[in-house]
């Protein structure tokens, strides 16, 4: 009588213990995390390549946003989260500070929290130049969105000034004015500049032309 006593209490231990380690028919784990830097609608994650959850910017702009998956896990069962679909104009990355919280077993640690960042997209601005040769060196182009500047170099064997193509040093990011306008005009020439301002959109700009005449 006795050890038929003992038996059902040590089974009974035996399944609580199974219950608080998230074992068993229970589904206790959540899968959620943060996501740093979102500014623009469309961001979408997957966990596992399946259990999909849309994340929407903050209410106030800079803030951080939470996301949990509607499919909880099982304690052992293994999770993968991945961006799906980036944010309209952005692009995202694991928090590079947290590489290994998108992907692990549940129940290994307390909480999952996978982690993500996402930026603003950003692309070159350039052109064509016309009119310099090799002698005609000193040309600086300034952006004033960036006031970044960007010198332009002449192909050290261009005698016959041939148009050449040109990018700025520094990037715009998508919503961004941008104004190139000349800082230093080169030797011998004096250069002016087409299309010079406008609205970054999602796209790379190569339409701001430097023509350049003898002076």
């Amino acid at each position: 009588m006795k050890f038929s006593l003992i038996r059902p209490a040590a089974m009974l231990a035996t399944a609580l213990a199974l219950a608080s380690c998230g074992g068993g028919d229970d589904a206790n784990y959540t899968v959620g995390g943060t996501v740093e830097g979102v500014v623009y609608p469309g961001l979408v994650l997957t966990n596992n390549g399946g259990d999909a959850v849309t994340v929407a910017p903050p209410a106030k702009a800079g803030d951080p946003v939470s996301f949990t998956f509607p499919k909880k896990l099982e304690y052992g069962d293994t999770y993968k989260v991945e961006v799906k679909t980036p944010p309209a104009y952005q692009n995202c990355r694991i928090d590079p500070n947290a590489l290994a919280s998108v992907a692990d077993t549940a129940g290994r640690l307390a909480s999952i929290n996978a982690r993500f960042e996402c930026f603003i997209n950003t692309h070159p601005i350039g052109g064509k130049i016309t009119g310099l040769s090799k002698d005609n060196t000193g040309l600086v182009l300034t952006n004033g969105s960036t006031t970044g500047t960007t010198t332009i170099v002449p192909t050290s064997t261009d005698t016959t000034a041939v148009t050449m193509d040109y990018k700025m040093d520094i990037p715009v990011q998508y919503g961004q004015t941008y104004s190139v306008a000349i800082l230093t005009q080169p030797a011998g020439r004096f250069c002016t500049v087409e299309n010079p301002a406008g609205t970054m959109a999602d796209a790379e700009v190569k339409n701001i032309n430097i023509n350049c005449v003898p002076r």
